[in-house]
């Protein structure tokens, strides 16, 4: 009798000591994308093209160290898998044209209100927007800018590669996949903690200005992350929550203040609220696995796999 209760406290510790190894590694890992933005030491602010720079390399040489992080994981939580590392962690190719596509369409449905809000402050409606989305003099500059490209590209890629390709797969063997969705963006959100440092050193604001502002950035952050997250586990994918990423960074929150005090306040409110109710209802179907194929990911979760 005392040999199967010893087995299953056996089995229990090494659960135990596995989700540790899984929870250590993903701190493992936003120490050293937070940590490398710092190994460059500069009075220059954050938004200076030399320091943009040199923050750009350091992430994309964390990022390109993730997949190494993760198979080491892999090594000493003893999981095995039949794809690649790089597949585990949403890089591959099964179902990528919907993956690229069908997410960046749900998050663009739920900024309906903000579209609208922007195509009636522009003198020329909706064809002003569109004309300006697709001037290509305007792109130029863009890809010019090292803030754009800093917002637009290196951060969403190198952010969701690290916290969603990177530290979904670990969390969810010790988690499952509905959990791992929540747990995954609270080191996203704290990641961004070291924002304070910077404002801090600036001088500009009061310490409880700057503590509230990384309380509502470490809100929205935790938030975005879950979503990210939730696209990650049904596509099976990192390429739609990237887009999605860089999509949000170029929106910003919705004005919802300004909308408010509208001459047009009634139509605007109506915009939002479709918005975020298309969103709700087509958040299940446009991220249907029907699309993608099955997600890597969900192979190392423990049954029940809902989300999956």
């Amino acid at each position: 009798m005392l040999e199967p209760q010893r087995d299953l406290i056996r089995q229990e510790e090494l659960v135990q000591v596995k989700c540790w190894v899984s929870v250590l590694s993903c701190l493992l890992l936003a120490c050293l994308y937070v940590g490398s933005l710092y190994v460059w030491r500069s009075s220059l602010p954050r938004n200076h093209p030399s320091v943009i720079k040199r923050r750009c390399v350091s992430v994309l040489l964390v990022s390109a160290l993730s997949p190494a992080v993760v198979k080491t994981w892999m090594h000493w939580a003893d999981v095995s898998v039949d794809v690649s590392v790089l597949e585990l962690m949403g890089v591959r190719m099964e179902g990528f044209v919907p993956a690229s596509i069908l997410p960046l369409l749900l998050t663009m449905v739920f900024y309906l209100g903000p579209f609208v809000h922007s195509a009636m402050d522009d003198p020329d409606g909706f064809t002003g927007e569109l004309q300006s989305t697709l001037d290509v003099q305007t792109w130029r500059l863009c890809v010019r800018d090292a803030v754009w490209l800093r917002n637009q590209v290196v951060a969403p890629v190198t952010e969701e590669l690290v916290f969603r390709g990177a530290m979904l797969p670990m969390l969810v063997p010790c988690t499952g996949p509905t959990a791992a969705i929540f747990v995954a963006p609270l080191f996203f959100g704290v990641a961004h903690f070291h924002h304070i440092i910077e404002q801090r050193r600036l001088g500009k604001d009061s310490m409880s200005v700057i503590l509230l502002v990384a309380g509502m950035q470490f809100l929205y952050t935790t938030v975005f992350g879950a979503f990210t997250a939730f696209i990650f586990m049904r596509t099976g994918h990192v390429v739609g929550p990237v887009l999605c990423h860089s999509f949000c960074n170029s929106q910003g929150l919705p004005d919802v203040t300004s909308a408010l005090q509208h001459p047009e306040r009634p139509a605007l409110l109506f915009s939002y609220l479709m918005g975020i109710l298309l969103f709700l209802v087509l958040l299940f179907p446009l991220t249907d696995p029907f699309f993608y194929g099955a997600a890597p990911v969900c192979s190392l979760a423990p049954p029940p796999a809902s989300v999956c």
